[in-house]
């Protein structure tokens, strides 16, 4: 089993990965193709989804490690 301190540390990897990949969409579709649909929602959205998914799994994870604890 991880430590909080792993799943944590994991969670901010991947909010920052989908953070900078998302800004870097944008910008290519805002300098390149701004006159067209705005294709990074797509991105946005599906990652969006697996990382809520992400902060839940660390949440009940860390709630499962506290009760087990004592």
């Amino acid at each position: 089993m991880k430590s909080e301190a792993a799943r944590t540390w994991g969670l901010r990897i991947h909010v920052l990965c989908y953070v900078v990949a998302n800004v870097v969409q944008v910008m290519v579709w805002w300098l390149f193709d701004s006159n067209h649909h705005f294709w990074p929602v797509w991105s946005i959205v599906a990652w969006g989804i697996g990382l809520a998914f992400h902060v839940r799994g660390a949440s009940s994870a860390s709630r499962v490690s506290h009760r087990h604890r004592y």
